[in-house]
């Protein structure tokens, strides 16, 4: 659980900064951005975690 935890946590920061970057650029809505930013980031860390422990499974199911 802490490997989702921490995850989600990295997928907002770094989609923040690059939401940010990307609502400044594009007209002074840098905040909005971050904003936006996190949550996308949040939805595709999440869905990379998951994918994962699916693989992760489907693996260990094969190997027995």
């Amino acid at each position: 659980m802490a490997m989702v935890n921490n995850a989600a946590a990295a997928g907002c920061t770094e989609g923040a900064v690059v939401g940010g970057v990307a609502g400044q650029v594009a007209g002074k809505h840098g905040v909005a951005g971050a904003a936006a930013g996190c949550a996308v980031g949040h939805h595709e860390a999440a869905k990379k975690a998951k994918a994962a422990s699916q693989a992760g499974s489907a693996s260990a199911s094969a190997g027995k």
